[in-house]
């Protein structure tokens, strides 16, 4: 039974992407930033190897790490939590989602206030604890809602709660999020409950995200399409406005979302358990609160070890973030930054895959190691940090072996396989070349014709290895004819795993080398 649990640490970016400048951000490094805070704390996440990751040498490197790390680009055309959400389930956004940086247009304003019957105030970007301590008293006094925005596309409407219920707050997001539209479809409409009198207003947990529709399928749609469970955890049902989900929970902070994380471990699924942890971003990045960000940080560090202690032999944990919002530059909002990606489970090789372009590799990879067939718009790279199992391990050793007896005095370049018959049999086959050319045999059919004369029909896995002068030396995949003839006698889903080293490989299935191929069954039996 697989499990992925993917945790979102909202806002954690890495340091600045090369485009950061047309998104108005410079001299933004939220990890670094909060790094220099006295309660920063750094033990479980070293282990991890987040300090090996490509950029990070204000940290500490581990010597040997824990879990598979990657520093991730995004694609999109954005930094905000929609689009850094999508990207992150497979979707990459080439357009960004409006902002309002003067407020929204008279046309929407009107609108809204004819749908909802009451007057707005503010309608301009602004802090979210500054606008109710600005506009909170004259709300109380007329009724009307408290509009705003910020960089970010986003409708947002504080409310005190003595003075519009929750229910009717919420209806009110319902009636904007079916205003904003077409040009205008923003991200997210944001509900802010707030409580407290004058001079002592305080923004309520009771915080809800009314999102726009991701534009085409995304990971979860595929996951809950092939039966499996997508539990979404936080405000992961917010940003997917619930499609593709198929459990969820909202959770009121980062300790309660810890929580849930780890009781989740309990539960009896197959799929995706999808977590964001928002206080890193709503109470601290967007507040510039450094120490507090810091802090928060230490507690995630300080509770992971629970965390993975309890995870089975077939749990997979992905750590990321979906953009930054640095608490000590130049502005409030959130900033353009590469983010981590840290894989950690007993089947996952510690490695560094260095700097990838695109949060979507995230899906692909989740998407492979689940079996869900999702093409997203990333590049999978479980192969490379998937510990082989035994049978794979032995499948590799002998195509080595057999590439070793290679007849290629005139390529020079020497090819091995090894097939893996049903009954457990393995048949080794070498390259066997011939001075008039045509009569050259593949290793693959060689090893595959050795198994058909023995009786063999049944066989479940191929490796195949090649360089020159009998010295592995990258992907050797088979031929047009080799493939044609694996066709006649395997699975489309048989894996083939084509070897990069002794114990290294790319895993791909038959179909996926020769799509669309001709079987038996186009050959009518009379």
């Amino acid at each position: 039974m697989k499990r992925v649990y993917l945790i979102v640490l909202d806002s954690l970016g890495i340091g600045e992407e090369p485009d950061a400048a047309l998104f108005k951000d410079h001299d933004c490094n939220t990890l670094k930033r909060i790094s220099g805070s006295d309660k920063f704390r750094f033990s479980s996440m070293k282990d991890m190897g987040m300090g090996n990751i490509d950029g990070q040498d204000y940290l500490p490197a581990a010597k040997k790490t824990l879990a598979a790390v990657a520093r991730l680009q995004e694609r999109s055309m954005g930094k905000d939590t929609t689009i850094g959400h999508w990207e992150i389930a497979g979707v990459v956004s080439p357009s960004p989602l409006p902002t309002y940086p003067d407020g929204f247009p008279e046309e929407i304003i009107n609108e809204f206030k004819e749908k909802t019957g009451r007057g707005v105030l503010c309608n301009k970007p602004y802090s979210g604890t500054q606008v109710i301590a600005d506009y909170g008293e004259e709300h109380l006094k007329t009724g009307d809602l408290i509009v705003y925005t910020s960089a970010d596309s986003v409708f947002q409407i504080a409310a005190h709660v003595d003075k519009v219920p929750l229910d009717t707050l919420y209806e009110y997001c319902r009636i904007a999020r079916k205003i904003l539209k077409g040009k205008h479809a923003v991200g997210r409409v944001i509900a802010r409950p707030f409580t407290g009198e004058p001079g002592n207003f305080t923004r309520t947990s009771d915080r809800h995200d009314f999102s726009l529709v991701p534009p085409k399928a995304t990971l979860l749609d595929a996951l809950k399409a092939d039966g499996k469970t997508v539990y979404a955890v936080g405000k992961i049902n917010d940003i997917f406005a619930g499609q593709g989900v198929t459990e969820h929970i909202m959770t009121h902070g980062n300790t309660e979302g810890m929580a849930v994380a780890l009781s989740a471990l309990d539960k009896e699924f197959e799929g995706l358990c999808f977590v964001n942890l928002v206080d890193f971003d709503m109470l601290y990045g967007h507040r510039q609160d450094v120490d507090g960000y810091a802090a928060a940080f230490a507690e995630f560090d300080s509770w992971l070890p629970s965390f993975t202690a309890k995870m089975k032999k077939d749990d997979v944990l992905i750590i990321t973030a979906d953009h930054g919002c640095d608490p000590g530059d130049s502005h409030t909002d959130h900033s353009r930054e590469y983010v981590p990606m840290i894989m950690y489970g007993k089947n996952i090789t510690p490695v560094n895959l260095g700097t990838r372009h695109g949060f979507c590799d995230i899906a692909a990879t989740v998407a492979e190691y689940l079996d869900c067939g999702y093409k997203g718009d990333g590049e999978s790279f479980l192969p490379c940090v998937i510990k082989p199992t035994d049978t794979e391990k032995a499948l590799c050793k002998a195509a080595a072996e057999a590439m070793l007896k290679s007849y290629s005095p005139y390529s020079t370049y020497s090819v091995g396989a090894a097939l893996l018959c049903s009954d457990g049999k393995i048949y080794t086959g070498c390259n066997i070349e011939n001075a008039a050319f045509s009569p050259t045999v593949c290793a693959e059919r060689t090893a595959m014709f050795k198994a058909v004369s023995e009786g063999e029909r049944d066989f479940r896995m191929l490796a195949v290895c090649g360089g020159k002068d009998k010295k592995i030396s990258g992907l050797f995949p088979p031929c047009g004819v080799c493939r044609q003839v694996l066709t006649e006698f395997c699975s489309p889903d048989m894996p083939v795993l084509l070897m990069k080293s002794k114990s290294a490989f790319e895993k791909k299935k038959l179909c996926e080398l020769l799509p669309g191929s001709f079987t038996p069954a186009y050959i009518k039996k009379k």
